[in-house]
């Protein structure tokens, strides 16, 4: 939907928006005309992509609860309505299946649990007159098993299986449900875990700003048609 289209108080949601595809995404929605706002768990990185993007910004764990109705309270209170969230958070976790920790567990779930929390959120203040996007974008890891990616892809498999049973939900509404299934994509996403992926292989990946254009110009086409599934590669 054009920008022109769109009244000014809709506000478009980026969890993980400080960072990597996160951030290409904010900047490609405020290019476009949308008021943006990032949550993200990194500080420094918030305050900075705020500066760049005059946008609302949020500090904190999307993985808890009461963060995600304190950001919808006060982006309400202060007069916008959610007209798309982006669920992008999230950090991975790589190792053979016998080496997984609780922590890597937790870890590994944050993403599904930001989805849940802020999905929920964002549906429970949306008005039922209002169109309404909720944008999962998760892995191609939620298509495949991996061998070394064991709870990782549990984790992929089961925001998969909530973005389909919310699009059985709100099958004929005004809410539209989105599942993106990125590839590899050269971010810092791996810094942690270049035991698996080296930084050299990192750049091999796909560009977050090829991949945030794509995703942003189906998600906000114009054309009387939507793209429930979208699955993005790199052309090898």
């Amino acid at each position: 939907m054009p920008y022109s289209e769109v009244k000014m108080n809709k506000i478009v949601i980026i969890t993980g928006g400080a960072n990597g595809l996160g951030l290409e995404l904010a900047r490609k929605c405020a290019a476009c005309g949308y008021n943006v706002c990032i949550v993200d768990i990194d500080s420094k990185a918030t305050q900075k992509a705020k500066d760049e993007l005059s946008c609302e910004a949020f500090v904190g764990n999307i993985a808890c609860p009461e963060l995600a109705s304190a950001v919808i309270s006060e982006l309400t209170q202060k007069g916008y309505e959610v007209y798309a969230l982006f669920n992008n958070g999230g950090a991975p976790s790589f190792k053979a299946p016998t080496e997984y920790t609780s922590a890597d567990v937790e870890r590994c779930l944050e993403g599904l649990k930001g989805m849940i929390y802020f999905t929920t959120a964002v549906l429970n203040g949306k008005k039922s007159s209002s169109e309404t996007k909720i944008i999962n974008i998760m892995s191609s890891a939620a298509l495949r098993g991996n061998a070394n990616e064991s709870v990782y892809c549990a984790t992929k498999w089961g925001e998969r299986g909530y973005t389909e049973s919310l699009k059985k939900a709100y099958e004929g509404t005004n809410t539209r449900i989105y599942g993106i299934y990125p590839g590899g994509i050269d971010t810092d996403f791996y810094k942690d875990q270049r035991h698996y992926v080296s930084l050299e292989k990192q750049h091999t990946f796909m560009s977050p700003v090829d991949l945030a254009e794509v995703i942003v110009d189906n998600v906000f086409s114009s054309k009387h048609l939507v793209i429930e599934d979208l699955v993005i590669n790199r052309i090898k």
